[in-house]
């Protein structure tokens, strides 16, 4: 069975392809990326000395509308790794019906032993490396693991200084007062809290009767566990790197980012118990929602897992091995490219808008995705019951076809 990510992905994407009985075709068009591209990055040090980092962009597929995908700061980042989150961004996409390819980038580097400017150099370097793969109609980055909005504020910026004018629309994920959009920053976990609702619905679940786990209290996992609370679901039990809580009587996220930002850790809230990752993974919850890296649920810890369902916030956290164990075990997995659809659903909007040069209030961006999300919804369960395949078969098999069907009208075979 495949063990890195980017077999797991390819694996997902064959698995739906034969069910689709895709032709050869297109499956090879679809298998292997459009563009990879590596370079060096520089920054200059306070001492002068120069300093190299490796650089990816990956262009997965354009065939419904331009390469979309985040850029992310992480020594892990790899070709690899890159190359399967932006399959799964062609995927995303699809399924929630956003006209956007996929792509990614990164950039290995820790950014923590970095001090303000030189990210800031690293930032705008990367712009300028890439810059003619970049662009509003080409390709549109945004804010990935360790990088926000204050990034792409400098990448945007760096674009306008190459193109010779303001181009807000270059990147997504930018600060509200040079072309953000309201929203954006939480629509991760928003998107979630709209699947959950479905969810709750499609079980005839209250809100306050639902337990939930979350792994990972970065800015997905925070929101998505404070937008839940406001609906009325409970939060028993939260993790980030250095450890997790737990709370049967469940607790405030936002006590819990505030303690967080405090002490640098979830460890030791007031009121939970410290318990460790592993053991936060199998608790008695109803929902576990993993959204922080890929691979955290494998063969190794699914046959322990309790909750009732997964909802995947990461891109990648479960493994094809674990998924069978779940499907055994009748858990409900609902897959990243619906269930953190979100992200990229606003990032279109925000794109919508700088093109527009018009801009919408919460209410709207709220609405509108609230309202792609219950669609996307439908349509995985829907084809779930028809093809008679779990949902992330389903949501792979909406997703091919659609980029099927692109390739095929366009013809560019």
């Amino acid at each position: 069975m495949p063990n890195s990510f980017l077999e797991n992905t390819i694996y997902n994407f064959q698995k739906a392809a034969r069910a689709l009985q895709l032709d050869k075709e297109t499956y090879e068009i679809l298998k292997i990326p459009r563009l990879t591209a590596e370079a060096a990055i520089h920054i200059k040090t306070k001492n002068g000395k120069i300093k190299t980092f490796l650089g990816y962009r990956v262009q997965h597929n354009d065939s419904r509308g331009p390469f979309k995908g985040g850029i992310r700061f992480s020594e892990q980042a790899s070709m690899d790794e890159v190359k399967a989150l932006a399959s799964l961004m062609t995927w995303k996409c699809a399924v929630a019906g956003v006209p956007f390819g996929g792509a990614k980038g990164g950039i290995k580097v820790n950014p923590e032993k970095l001090t303000q400017d030189e990210l800031e150099q690293l930032s705008r370097d990367y712009v300028r490396t890439f810059f003619k793969i970049l662009g509003p109609a080409t390709d549109i980055p945004a804010p990935d693991m360790n990088t926000d909005s204050k990034i792409m504020a400098w990448m945007m910026d760096e674009y306008s200084h190459l193109a010779h004018k303001n181009t807000p629309a270059s990147f997504t994920g930018k600060p509200m007062e040079i072309g953000g959009s309201q929203g954006r920053e939480e629509a991760t976990g928003q998107g979630g809290v709209y699947i959950l609702k479905e969810l709750a619905k499609a079980y005839n679940l209250r809100p306050e009767k639902v337990t939930i786990a979350i792994q990972g209290f970065g800015n997905v996992g925070y929101h998505f566990a404070e937008l839940a609370y406001k609906e009325g679901f409970k939060i028993i039990a939260a993790s980030d790197s250095k450890g997790a809580i737990v709370n049967k009587d469940g607790f405030a996220p936002e006590k819990v980012i505030e303690h967080k930002e405090k002490t640098g850790s979830v460890l030791k809230f007031p009121g939970a118990k410290n318990i460790t990752n592993e053991k936060m993974l199998t608790e008695k919850v109803d929902i576990l929602v993993p959204a922080a890296i890929e691979n955290v649920i494998t063969k190794e810890n699914a046959d322990k897992i309790k909750a009732k369902a997964i909802l995947e916030l990461a891109n990648g956290p479960t493994t094809p091995d674990a998924d069978k164990i779940l499907d055994k075990k009748k858990i409900t997995v609902i897959p990243d490219i619906l269930a953190n659809a979100g992200g990229v659903t606003v990032s279109y909007f925000e794109w919508v808008q700088n093109l527009q040069n018009y801009y919408w209030d919460k209410n709207i961006v709220n609405k509108k995705l609230e309202e792609i999300i219950q669609r996307s919804f439908a349509e995985v369960l829907q084809t779930a019951k028809v093809k008679k395949v779990n949902l992330r078969t389903a949501a792979f098999i909406l997703a091919i076809n659609k980029v099927a069907k692109a390739i095929h009208l366009r013809n560019h075979h």
